[in-house]
């Protein structure tokens, strides 16, 4: 019975029907997690100290808490204490770009460090201003470096997203959780929801292998 496939053959839409709200909470995670990321991987390397200690203690701070627990403190703690309600969806949101931005900020720090300080040396000579060079200069060359750590870190937020179900978001896991209860199978839907699961992480690593050889051509 445990492997009878037919059961939840008819339940399968429903189970799909999870992926368009996983990949709007990984999408805009994503970009949380490189604006953030960014100005704190920019903190980290400032020459001003309060800004290298806040930088550095929010990373550690997020990096070193499980992620289900600051998804549960910002579910469950936070109206606690403000007496707002945060709807299941838009905690996730919080919760992931949140944490992302703690990895990608240790990232893009390690990607800019690494380019060359000539490059930084010669902007300057040229009275190029600070914010300027960043962007324009120094920040694309370290995007190029970093990229395939990027998407590992992308990939491993879409794995990680599954754990949203148990804050009730209708997401892939959550939908495969509800075929299996009410169908008396659970395994079927799980394997199912791993397939699902398998197909975006393989869309994004080819996604990203394009963008990256893309990459090196406008070299």
């Amino acid at each position: 019975m445990g492997m009878d496939f037919s059961q939840i053959v008819p339940s399968i839409p429903f189970i799909l029907s999870g992926i368009w709200v996983t990949i709007q909470i990984v999408f805009v995670s994503i970009l949380i997690g490189l604006v953030l990321g960014t100005i704190l991987a920019l903190f980290k390397i400032s020459r001003v100290k309060a800004l290298n200690i806040f930088a550095d203690f929010y990373t550690s701070l997020f990096r070193g808490t499980p992620l289900i627990l600051q998804l549960f403190i910002i579910y469950y703690a936070v109206p606690e204490i403000t007496g707002y309600k945060i709807p299941a969806f838009l905690a996730a949101i919080l919760a992931f770009g949140l944490n992302s931005s703690a990895y990608v900020s240790e990232i893009i720090r390690a990607g800019i460090q690494a380019v060359d300080k000539g490059q930084r040396e010669a902007a300057e000579a040229l009275g190029i201003p600070y914010r300027r060079m960043m962007w324009k200069i120094i920040l694309p060359q370290a995007l190029k470096n970093i990229l395939p750590a990027l998407v590992n870190e992308f990939i491993t937020l879409t794995k990680e997203s599954a754990i949203v179900s148990t804050i009730g978001v209708m997401d892939i896991m959550r939908n495969a959780y509800i075929v299996g209860a009410d169908k008396f199978s659970f395994l079927p839907a799980l394997l199912v929801a791993g397939a699902i699961y398998y197909v975006l992480v393989m869309v994004l690593t080819l996604l990203g292998k394009m963008l990256e050889r893309r990459m090196r051509r406008s070299d």
